[in-house]
């Protein structure tokens, strides 16, 4: 490694230059109403740094089809939308049927065409089950952290080959990192990521975006 130069400027700490990463493209004004009515029911939205990038992905690879597990109040959804093909269809399911008609309101104050959006209330194990084989461009995965091992193990049945797979929390709180730190939520995820590592179809990358965000292509 060379030395830095006499004179330079100090690096910016690891917490500034993620600040910065986070707030570097603008959110539009349709998220940060959404971040807000998520923080109204007590529920925690993706960064904005997340939202650039789902957008920046589902462009991408042209997504038309996208499966979202957990809706929340469409922060995510929108985010997911403002990439697509202009007549993809997100489907998102959530346990929560509050939450998806907060969603709905959101979508719809946007001017999102409900025939875009096809929100299923449930059970996502119950209904991940149903949805076809290789028919998804991403599939983004923001559910109940207990479930993302089983979560995974439906989005390589899901996905196209190049399809993406999206899972925010990837780093949970700054837990996974710690191997020693076996609490519920960080070990079901650190045993998630191991499966997306160990499944020779996938190409990932852990980005440490909000809340952390892991990225994986399929063959």
């Amino acid at each position: 490694m060379n030395p830095a130069p006499k004179g330079a400027a100090r690096a910016a700490s690891p917490s500034a230059s993620l600040a910065y990463a986070e707030a570097f493209a603008d959110e539009p004004e349709g998220s940060a109403l959404a971040r807000r009515r998520a923080e109204e029911l007590g529920l925690e939205a993706i960064s904005a740094g997340v939202g650039s990038a789902l957008t920046l992905l589902a462009k991408v690879v042209g997504a038309r089809a996208v499966a979202e597990i957990g809706t929340g109040t469409g922060v995510a959804a929108l985010a997911l939308l403002a990439g697509m093909v202009p007549d993809g269809v997100l489907t998102s399911i959530d346990a929560e049927a509050e939450h998806q008609l907060a969603a709905r309101e959101v979508l719809t104050a946007e001017g999102i065409p409900s025939r875009r959006v096809r929100l299923i209330a449930g059970q996502a194990l119950s209904v991940l089950p149903k949805l076809t084989d290789g028919a998804y461009d991403i599939v983004f995965i923001d559910g109940d952290p207990l479930e993302y091992v089983e979560y995974v193990a439906q989005a390589q049945r899901l996905l196209r080959s190049g399809g993406l797979l999206a899972v925010h929390h990837a780093l949970w709180r700054g837990l996974v990192a710690d191997e020693r730190n076996d609490e519920d939520e960080p070990l079901i995820i650190r045993e998630a990521l191991e499966v997306v590592l160990g499944d020779e179809a996938f190409t990932p990358a852990l980005l440490p975006l909000g809340d952390g965000l892991l990225v994986a292509v399929r063959a």
